[in-house]
């Protein structure tokens, strides 16, 4: 059985040092020990079993089910695979989102490469919409992402999820 979403194509796109690319069933074992750890507090974690499938299938069937998604951030270095960025907009989101996880080498600045692709590339390629990030206000990391991103936050918080603010991108 083939790994790859053969029935689901996207793009693949680089950086300097990453690759962007749609996620594999390769990509379940890093996902699943990034999303079992108590490192995934900000992004909805931790969570295992059935649940930690469910978020995996999700953000690989948004890419069929919306023509974009969640990319797996690829080192081009190693070729290891150190996290996830994109462009979401699940029915429970009043806006389309960008979001950003790090797996794993942390506070070298891949996360803002990854993300600035990311979000390029969704201006370039989808309809207009409001982009936005959702973000806990203790996640002073996300929160320093997203200002280099362009983003702003006036505490407004997310109608799916109070406890995160919603950062606006230009």
């Amino acid at each position: 059985m083939s790994t790859a979403l053969a029935h689901i194509s996207g793009p693949v796109l680089t950086t300097d040092r990453l690759t962007l690319r749609l996620p594999t069933m390769a990509d379940f074992d890093v996902y699943a020990a990034f999303y079992t750890s108590e490192d995934s507090v900000f992004v909805g974690g931790p969570f295992a079993g059935k649940d930690l499938w469910r978020a995996f299938a999700g953000i690989t069937g948004h890419w069929a089910l919306m023509g974009y998604g969640w990319f797996f951030i690829e080192r081009r270095d190693t070729g290891a695979v150190i996290g996830m960025t994109g462009v979401h907009h699940p029915p429970v989101h009043f806006d389309r989102e960008i979001g950003w996880v790090l797996f794993t080498d942390r506070g070298q600045g891949f996360v803002t490469e990854a993300a600035t692709a990311a979000r390029d590339w969704a201006a370039a390629t989808l309809p207009p919409a409001r982009l936005v990030s959702y973000i806990d206000p203790d996640n002073a990391p996300s929160q320093a992402v997203a200002r280099r991103l362009g983003a702003t936050t006036d505490g407004e918080r997310a109608a799916h999820d109070a406890g995160c603010e919603v950062w606006v991108h230009p």
